[in-house]
C-alpha cells in the first residue's frame, strides 16, 4: 500500500505523524515555521486523510508501511498515536530514524499493574462501543478529553474540530482497530533498546496520557531529554505552537541559515 505524504520545506528531513483520528493537516498551526528551518513530511497514517487503510490493521504494519516512504535518516516526530509508532519505528528501524521527538507519547495507554500513569481501560472501551452509532460524536468527545485542562481549552478544542474533518472521515473499523492498538500495545520492554537521541515534549496537564508516562521514559530510556510545558495538555503544539517549534528546533540543531 501507498502512504500518503506531503512534503514541504527544505533542510534536514523530519517526519510528523498525528494522533487516532486524525490526519497530517493537525500540524497546520506549526507547518510554517517549522518548514523554514526543516523538510517536513506530513503523513497521513493508513485509514486516515488521503491514505488507504491496511490490513491486518496492527501497530507493526503501520510503522512498516510509513517507514517505507519515508527518507534515510530522518528525524519522527509523533504525538500520541503516531508517537508509539514513532517509538516503534525507532525500534525496527533504528538505521533510519536518526532523532525522535515523541509528543504526548507514553508506551501504554491503558492503567495496569505498576502502571498508573494511563486512562482507565474501560474509557477506551466506551469509544469503541458507541463508533458504530455515533462515530462522529466519539471523535469529538475524544477531542474534548485532549484539550481538557489545558490553559487554552478553547483555542485547542476549536483547532482539533477545525482539523477533524478537513481531508475526510476515517472509516469506523480503522477507528475501532486505532482504539485496539491503543488498548493492547504496551511497549514498555522496548524503550531501553531504543538509543535513538530522543526528546519528550509533554504537556504539564495532560488526562490523557499523564506526565508521569514521560518521566518514566526519561528515566530509561539512554539517550532521551524530557521538556514539560506548563498549562498545556495532550496537544501542546496546538496550545503553544511557539514554544513547541523553539524547543523541537533547538533538540534538532535547525538554524535559519
Amino acid at each position: 500500500m501507498s502512504v500518503f505524504v506531503e512534503t514541504v520545506g527544505m533542510g534536514a528531513d523530519i517526519a510528523l505523524l498525528h494522533g487516532w483520528g486524525m490526519h497530517g493537516g493537525v500540524w497546520d498551526g506549526v507547518r510554517d515555521d517549522l518548514a523554514r528551518r526543516f523538510r517536513l513530511h506530513l503523513v497521513d497514517l493508513p485509514g486516515h486523510g488521503a491514505s488507504p487503510a491496511l490490513e491486518p490493521y496492527e501497530l507493526e504494519n503501520i510503522v512498516h508501511a510509513v517507514a517505507a516512504v519515508l527518507p534515510e535518516r530522518t528525524a519522527v516526530c509523533g504525538w500520541s498515536l503516531g508517537g508509539q509508532v514513532a517509538l516503534e519505528m525507532a525500534s525496527l528501524y533504528p538505521e533510519k530514524v536518526s532523532r525522535l521527538v515523541l509528543t504526548a507519547t507514553t508506551p501504554c495507554f491503558t492503567i495496569k499493574d505498576e502502571w498508573p500513569w494511563a486512562v482507565e481501560r474501560e474509557v477506551l472501551l466506551e469509544f469503541a462501543a458507541v463508533l458504530e452509532s455515533d462515530c462522529d460524536g466519539t471523535l469529538k468527545r475524544f477531542l474534548a478529553l485532549q484539550a481538557r485542562g489545558d490553559d487554552a481549552v478553547k483555542t485547542v478544542l476549536k483547532r482539533l474540530r477545525d482539523s477533524l474533518f478537513a481531508k475526510g472521515r476515517p472509516s469506523a473499523e480503522v477507528l475501532r482497530a486505532g482504539l485496539d492498538i491503543l488498548l493492547g500495545t504496551d511497549l514498555r520492554d522496548r524503550v531501553l533498546a531504543v538509543k535513538t537521541p530522543t526528546l519528550l515534549l509533554h504537556g504539564e496537564r495532560d488526562m490523557l496520557t499523564p506526565v508521569g508516562a514521560a518521566r518514566w521514559l526519561a528515566e530509561r530510556m539512554p539517550d532521551a531529554r524530557l521538556n514539560v510545558l506548563p498549562g498545556a495538555a495532550h496537544a501542546p503544539f496546538l496550545s503553544h505552537p511557539g514554544k513547541f517549534t523553539e524547543i523541537v528546533t533547538g533538540f534538532l540543531g535547525a538554524t535559519n541559515e
